[in-house]
């Protein structure tokens, strides 16, 4: 099978504690600024105590671990849903600086948890059309709010960054997948994932499941199937991400499990399901050679 764009590398690292940044005074006059049309009030205790954490320091050191000074990233993509600390601030420019090479650099947010998938499928579109060798995406989420919202959010236990690379990997056969339409909480929901990629409609909750068993079936026997934390399934034999981390866990559990997996050249399937963009997104993974 001719070499295409895989995925070579997954890291995941959490930390503690916050960044001196939390305490940044313009940190407060930024989210001020941000909330003020919307009549949403600031998370004042918050400020005060100095909570979160900086996606720059979260991923830096990430991103040196997953590539070496001869390794080169021709494309950087950070996909992230809650916010950074750190005001204002092109963090996938700097983020562009700790790793070899002059990448081009780009954020995507506000797209919940299918914004991972789609942050990979932007990678995968570089390296298809031949723009980029190696891509490199990285994910953050950190613990802080610093207003109230308007509707209730789930936010991650602990500050956490994963990296994935992608290269090309003889033997492996890497798609992702994104189909919208079940329960779509806003009416532009569905048009922020088509402005990656034009997707496919689902119908309904049971089609979600549906969708996630054929997938899985049409990978064969053996399969590993990893579901993030709120997607049910009945009726399949998958590993259940906990909840605790909505936007890193499922990325976090495959960076723990893929070398295994991997190894004994299973094929692999990630699911989640975002149900205020009503958005099922999916990854699957032929195996390519045992690292």
């Amino acid at each position: 099978m001719p070499a295409a764009p895989g995925l070579t590398r997954v890291l995941t690292r959490y930390a503690d504690g916050r960044s001196e940044l939390s305490l940044d005074p313009d940190l407060r006059v930024f989210v001020a600024d941000l909330v003020r049309p919307y009549g949403l009030p600031l998370r004042e205790d918050l400020l005060a105590e100095g909570v979160g954490h900086a996606y720059e320091e979260l991923a830096a050191g990430l991103l040196a671990e997953a590539l070496g000074p001869d390794e080169p990233a021709d494309v950087l993509i950070q996909a992230f849903d809650s916010p950074d600390v750190r005001p204002g601030a092109p963090t996938s420019l700097a983020l562009s600086r700790s790793c070899a090479g002059t990448p081009t650099a780009l954020a995507l947010c506000d797209q919940g948890t299918a914004g991972a998938f789609a942050a990979l499928r932007a990678a995968l579109a570089y390296q298809r059309t031949g723009v980029a060798r190696r891509a490199v995406v990285v994910l953050a989420e950190q613990t802080a709010l610093h207003h109230q919202p308007p509707e209730p959010v789930t936010l991650p236990d602990r500050h956490c960054a994963v990296v994935l690379v992608c290269e090309t990997l003889p033997g492996e056969e890497l798609t992702v997948r994104q189909d919208s339409g079940a329960v779509v909480g806003r009416a532009e929901s569905a048009e922020s994932v088509e402005s990656v990629e034009s997707v496919e409609s689902l119908k309904s909750i049971e089609s979600v499941a549906e969708e996630v068993r054929r997938q899985a079936k049409a990978l064969g026997e053996g399969a590993a199937v990893l579901l993030a934390a709120g997607l049910e399934v009945p009726g399949l034999d998958a590993v259940r991400v906990p909840a605790g981390q909505p936007f890193t866990g499922l990325w976090s559990a495959l960076a723990e499990r893929l070398p295994g997996w991997r190894a004994e050249r299973r094929p692999v399937l990630l699911a989640d399901f975002d149900p205020r963009l009503g958005v099922l997104s999916t990854l699957t993974l032929r195996a390519g050679p045992p690292s």
